[in-house]
């Protein structure tokens, strides 16, 4: 049994995850009410929700599936913002002197890589290694505020990234992008739902980088163009075509997002036998069904993590406590650190 707790940004969160079962409990505090007055998440304020939190939050997991059986605690320790992550790690300690249990530290970013994958681990618990055989090699595309980028896990379950940003996240993009359009925080769902009622091909906005052979992101060049183009806009233009707007960045974030991934196919030259979809934005159904499309048309495996677990939580970093082994930091006790910056891989 697993106990994992998640506090890199803006979400205190806590999970347990039984091999044998899968996620039989999953608890989570969001701040979004509290930063959405600032339109951003602030640091100071994120950090000390999370000592406000947690221990109510550890309190009710006790209460409705008990934690008499948990052996191993494990927490996310990079990367994130630092006094947010130390909350966690800080919490993580104390369990494990409390429950006898060793502490493990994982990386974010790594529980996003095994996100897509603990729906298939649910449906089969005992058959997962054989079921996991089957889809590996596989390409997978984590997309999120903080974070875009393109990797493998091999037969081994090796982890390699392809590809990511040079600068901004297709989801820093978005939210800077909601701003610009006078909307608020968190931007992306809001922009999503705004688009549902415009029109795609409406303004054509830069897809980052266009050559084929390339698999690099950049998407400070769209908010550019969205921001040269407001400025020449009348304030009651911006206002009537605001879900046209909203559509057409969003089609442009998608459309770069998916050549890459399609490149990358492609590249593979049949490799891959599943295409992962992971992070925040993976939420946006835009995107999900044209990357369902992708997968399709190069007859592979579409896996796209569950709402639940796209966001910051901790059922994935259970899970991938439990995974990816190899990736798993083994120092336990009082000798887990933080690692802000750490990378994927």
């Amino acid at each position: 049994m697993i106990l994992a707790l998640e506090s890199s940004c803006d979400e205190t969160a806590a999970a347990l995850f039984d091999p044998a079962r899968g996620l039989v409990g999953e608890w989570i505090h969001s701040q979004i009410a509290l930063h959405e007055k600032h339109g951003g998440v602030v640091p100071d304020l994120a950090t000390r929700e999370h000592l406000r939190t947690f221990a109510p939050l550890l309190e009710r997991a006790r209460r409705e599936v008990g934690l008499e059986a948990v052996q191993t605690i494990a927490v996310t320790n990079g990367p994130g913002l630092a006094a947010c992550l130390a909350i966690g790690v800080a919490a993580a300690k104390a369990l494990g002197l409390a429950l006898n249990a060793p502490v493990i530290g994982v990386n974010h970013l790594r529980g996003h890589v095994w996100s897509p994958f603990i729906a298939l681990h649910a449906e089969a618990p005992e058959a997962f290694d054989l079921r996991l055989a089957e889809l590996l090699p596989h390409l997978g595309l984590i997309v999120s505020g903080g974070n875009t980028l393109l990797f493998t896990v091999d037969a081994t379950r090796r982890i390699s990234v392809l590809s990511s940003t040079r600068d901004d996240a297709a989801g820093e993009a978005l939210d800077k992008g909601a701003k610009l359009l006078g909307l608020g925080y968190p931007g992306g769902p809001l922009i999503e739902k705004l688009a549902a009622g415009g029109r795609a091909d409406a303004y054509d906005f830069p897809r980052g980088i266009g050559r084929r052979d390339e698999l690099d992101f950049s998407f400070s060049g769209l908010k550019t163009s969205l921001r040269y183009l407001l400025e020449k806009m009348p304030a009651a233009e911006v206002e009537a075509r605001r879900p046209d707007l909203c559509a057409s960045y969003q089609q442009a974030v998608v459309d770069a997002l998916v050549r890459k991934a399609s490149a990358a196919l492609r590249q593979g030259a049949g490799t891959f036998r599943s295409l992962g979809l992971s992070g925040g934005v993976a939420n946006n159904r835009t995107l999900r069904a044209a990357l369902a499309e992708t997968a399709a048309r190069a007859n592979v495996r579409f896996l796209a993590a569950q709402p639940a677990h796209t966001g910051d939580n901790a059922g994935m970093i259970a899970f991938a406590a439990w995974a990816d082994r190899a990736g798993a930091d083994v120092s336990s006790g009082l000798a887990l650190r933080i690692e802000p910056s750490v990378a994927l891989a």
